[in-house]
């Protein structure tokens, strides 16, 4: 089994596994690594060396920024450690996603599915506006 470690700047990463499991339930094989202020990159990496050895060895890192700390980190880390990789942009949408597919998935899998539902979770309200008045215009029924 795949697992995840989520990490991101300030409590986000903490915060997005606290939603995730309020829609999902209890999640197994997933870590968040926050990241403060008085922190620097050497200590991502013991974070992630500790929650990698919690739920290692195949691990898909979901990080907030690419080129931020949490990334450059992760990716340091995944280029010594085989059967890890990271994906920049979570989001809540992404790890649903994401965690609802860990069991039975690869870490490649799993890398498709967030760069999938990362895209998909983008929306607006007025191109929906667009498609439900295109719609009520034709007959459809919502």
């Amino acid at each position: 089994m795949v697992a995840l470690i989520i990490a991101a700047h300030g409590e986000l990463a903490p915060a997005l596994l606290a939603s995730t499991q309020m829609i999902m339930g209890p999640l197994d094989n997933v870590e968040a690594v926050d990241f403060t202020k008085s922190e620097g990159p050497d200590d991502l990496l013991a974070k992630y060396e500790d929650a990698y050895k919690r739920v290692g060895p195949d691990v898909l890192f979901l990080v907030d920024l690419f080129g931020g700390s949490p990334f450059n980190a992760a990716a340091r880390f995944a280029a010594v450690h085989p059967g890890v990789d990271v994906v920049t942009g979570v989001s809540l949408p992404m790890l649903i996603e994401v965690s609802a597919g860990m069991n039975g998935a690869d870490v490649p899998t799993l890398v498709k599915a967030a760069i999938a539902a990362g895209g998909s979770g983008i929306r607006t309200y007025s191109q929906m506006q667009t498609t439900v008045s295109t719609a009520d215009e034709e007959g459809d029924e919502l």
